[in-house]
């Protein structure tokens, strides 16, 4: 529910819509180009200057694709300044992938504190130094354990529960990653850490060596540690077969866009058919669980500045806490709002490519 200061709405009554100019290179044709000489053959080389893009994709991410690839192969489409991602997932993992172009990096903690669900198969029988199908079999055991036996384990790992993670894991350990060292041939202890399961379920049972689950959890969790730990209480061993993520924050399986189409709609917007602005979600998207809060264009105005404003009249919210900021409907700002004060946090400056407006309508 959006809350608005006084005197906003006769303010967005007065407002004008921005001109649709004002996303500059709406497709790859209006996109500024340098031309240059190369110094190796003296032949002049066509170089597209990268530019302002701002909002989210999300993509549905290939197995053997690395996280920093992903991110690299969109920057790359979209031509844009600035990018990274909300999460890593691991290269034998598909599906979610929100990845934060422009502005949008600065709502990526957001994305990342948010629950995320995974629905993964573990192979029984062998446990990997990798806890998945890439790592080396460490130990074996001939059993096989019964659905009832491990619908029954479950309850004890959903919940705040304390996880060992991975020895190959982005953890640091002085300064080197933990899955550096264990490339070294270097054991590495590392601290169990408190994360949460808020639901663990078994919901397929393949055939004896293979069952597949779904998760829920927080941040910080490992999937494959879970499946070690689960096969080393049954005593039969275990590790991650297949896995994939469905669910990133606000984010979820109707977000995802897979690279082939998102390809495929760059090189349409590069022939003049359509946009890149539809492959892209709104900045805000990702501020889903955070109150929206119109104020007027002085205020505005004010806040753009990092000057604190003081709300005032009936409508001014008697509530405290972070709030997204916006005017005549386009973000604005992060701020705190307490004792009817709004004070900016972090300030959006949205000039360049966005999203397109029906995007917003396509998630209802």
């Amino acid at each position: 529910m959006t809350a608005t200061t006084a005197n906003s709405a006769r303010d967005a009554q007065n407002a004008q819509p921005r001109d649709a100019s004002e996303n500059i290179f709406p497709d790859a044709r209006s996109e500024p180009r340098r031309v240059n000489n190369d110094p190796r053959t003296g032949k002049q080389q066509v170089k597209r200057d990268r530019r302002d893009v701002h909002g989210w994709v999300v993509l549905d991410k290939p197995i053997g694709m690395t996280s920093t690839q992903a991110v690299a192969v969109v920057k790359r489409l979209f031509n844009a300044k600035r990018a990274g991602h909300a999460g890593t997932l691991d290269p034998l993992a598909s599906g979610g992938l929100p990845i934060a172009l422009g502005e949008a990096t600065k709502t990526v903690p957001f994305v990342m504190d948010g629950r995320k669900r995974y629905r993964f198969t573990v192979c029984w029988g062998e446990e990997r130094d990798t806890d998945d199908t890439e790592g080396r079999v460490v130990r074996t055991s001939d059993s096989r354990p019964m659905a009832e036996a491990i619908s029954a384990l479950l309850p004890s790992f959903t919940g705040l529960i304390e996880q060992i993670p991975p020895q190959y894991s982005a953890i640091k350990v002085q300064g080197e990653r933990a899955y550096d060292l264990a490339r070294d041939g270097e054991k590495v202890e590392l601290a169990p850490r408190p994360v949460e399961i808020h639901h663990l379920s078994l919901v397929e049972q393949i055939d004896s060596s293979h069952s597949v689950f779904e998760a829920e959890c927080g941040k910080g969790t490992y999937v494959r540690a879970l499946a070690r730990d689960i096969g080393r209480i049954l005593g039969c061993f275990g590790h991650i077969s297949a896995l994939r993520r469905t669910v990133v924050g606000p984010f979820t399986e109707r977000d995802m866009i897979p690279l082939e189409q998102l390809e495929a709609l760059c090189n349409r917007a590069a022939s003049g058919e359509g946009s890149l602005a539809d492959a892209l979600l709104p900045v805000e998207t990702a501020l889903d669980d955070i109150p929206a809060l119109a104020v007027t264009r002085a205020d505005a105005a004010r806040l753009h500045r990092g000057q604190a404003v003081l709300l005032r009249g009936r409508d001014a919210p008697n509530s405290s806490g972070t709030v997204y900021v916006t005017v005549a409907g386009r973000l604005l700002a992060l701020a705190e709002l307490g004792n009817g004060e709004l004070i900016p946090k972090r300030v959006f400056n949205l000039t360049g490519l966005v999203a397109s407006s029906g995007r917003n309508d396509e998630r209802v």
